[in-house]
């Protein structure tokens, strides 16, 4: 296995997880001001959770990631038989 690191300045070098990364600076951590860790990591969790079983996503068809998860396994299982 090699691991690959985005070079200093070139964020293009993985754009899937700096948009990532921008969305959850924008829609969790400029929105909250977390005074303990247990708060911090209760409102993550929560933002997580929406973020990948609730919100649709543009790049999965406008399906939530579980949806999409769903119906890919779905077809798979309908191929293989």
């Amino acid at each position: 296995m090699k691991i690959d690191f985005s070079r200093p300045g070139k964020p293009t070098d993985n754009a899937f997880i700096e948009t990532l990364n921008g969305t959850f600076r924008d829609e969790c951590l400029n929105v909250h001001w977390f005074e303990t860790l247990v708060e911090a990591k209760q409102l993550i969790e929560a933002w997580r959770q929406e973020h990948y079983h609730s919100r649709p996503h543009r790049a999965l068809g406008d399906l939530a990631p579980g949806e999409f998860a769903s119906q890919f396994a779905a077809s798979r299982e309908l191929t293989a038989t």
